[in-house]
């Protein structure tokens, strides 16, 4: 039962309906508690209806603690866990991010509760519950590693900015001092207008009114564009990055698992990779609609794909490819194709065959002999035989 749990908690398994489900309903419960926070707030809506705010306060509160529990004695199920005891994995599945912000969320209520404590600065936390949908973005998933890998870069920035307050605070406080010194009297005071001024930000509270204190704000501003440009620079840079190694681990998984494509060496799958377009197909979805023009092929890195015509039927697994011999005729597609189950295909556009054909010819001519099979079998079945593939 509690390998059970750990699956359901962790979504360990693609298309476990019961992961999924626990995951939209804990979803849709975080996005009421946020509302529900914010209602709050709101004199009118707390005096009519503040009762059933707390009640559903409590309610919450406790499917987030037995959710938090929950996941912490499952811990032990985790595999790079199982060298640890089961109190050793839950202490260090204790200390994972996501885990603290799932207390953080809660601690404040049960610190109100039995302590008898006025944390009303400390509900604000219940805010947290919001970081809590981060567990289920892959994107966050990815700019979170981003942040960590870049991080020495990142540090460098924010010294970077640190130093430049600094110097604009002193600046600003030689410059403008005697002039106004109850808006520039000390380098603390000034910080204000640096901060403000180096973000570009420009209140227009506190501003320079000497000639060299408006030419050293000028200065100051246009140093602000260029500071604050490098942490930009280092997570776009360095997320652009993490989706490409990403994209290309998976898409060389999916095109292992196409025997025409799994022979293929790490030079040329980097060679080949950009011409793949990876799409993820729900059940019973349409791919190729019959009639329409053949401007791609598919392969099927996983799942199942139905051919349907008026002439016959014919499902496609896992490896197998189709849209061949229409793409390469310039047709139509006399039949349609639709997935039966959940799909994971790489599409192949008619123009990137053709690179293909220069980058990998030994699989372009491979698919060119299939293409020239089927569409043999094709027109045998056009004249009345038996089994046409299309």
């Amino acid at each position: 039962m509690r390998r059970r749990v750990y699956e359901i908690l962790e979504g360990v398994h693609d298309g476990d309906r019961v992961a999924e489900a626990f995951d939209r309903a804990l979803i849709g419960l975080i996005l009421l508690n946020v509302a529900a926070f914010i209602a709050e707030t709101v004199p009118s809506i707390e005096g009519d209806y503040g009762d059933w705010l707390g009640l559903f306060e409590i309610c919450s509160v406790g499917i987030f603690t037995l959710e938090y529990v929950l996941r912490l004695w499952s811990a032990a199920e985790a595999p790079y866990l199982k060298r640890l005891s089961p109190w050793q994995a839950r202490f260090y599945w204790a200390r994972r991010p996501y885990l603290i912000i799932d207390l953080v969320a809660i601690l404040p209520f049960y610190l109100q509760q039995f302590l008898g404590l006025d944390l009303r600065l400390m509900r604000l936390l219940r805010v947290m519950r919001l970081l809590r949908l981060t567990r289920y973005s892959p994107a966050m998933h990815t700019l979170s590693r981003v942040l960590y890998g870049e991080r020495r870069a990142l540090i460098a920035a924010g010294y970077l900015l640190v130093a430049a307050v600094i110097f604009a605070a002193t600046g600003i406080h030689y410059f403008e001092h005697a002039a106004q010194p109850d808006k520039f009297g000390s380098v603390p005071e000034s910080a204000w207008w640096a901060i403000a001024t180096l973000t570009t930000v420009g209140y227009g509270d506190v501003v320079p009114v000497t000639v060299w204190g408006k030419a050293f704000g000028s200065f100051v501003m246009v140093t602000g564009l260029c500071i604050l440009a490098l942490p930009v620079a280092i997570i776009s840079s360095g997320f652009a990055q993490e989706v490409g190694r990403r994209d290309f681990v998976v898409n060389w998984s999916l095109m292992s698992r196409v025997p025409v494509l799994a022979d293929l060496d790490a030079f040329q799958v980097a060679e080949i990779m950009p011409l793949f377009h990876a799409h993820n197909y729900p059940p019973h979805t349409e791919i190729v609609r019959s009639g329409t023009p053949g401007e791609a092929m598919f392969f099927i890195a996983s799942g199942k794909v139905k051919f349907v015509s008026d002439a016959l039927e014919r499902s496609y697994g896992t490896g197998d490819f189709f849209g061949l011999a229409a793409m390469l005729g310039g047709e139509v597609h006399y039949g349609a194709f639709h997935t039966v189950g959940r799909c994971r295909l790489l599409k192949l556009y008619r123009e990137d065959f053709r690179r293909l054909e220069h980058l990998a010819p030994e699989v372009a001519r491979q698919l060119r002999t299939a293409a020239g099979e089927r569409i043999r079998e094709r027109q045998g079945l056009i004249a009345g035989k038996d089994g046409a593939a299309p």
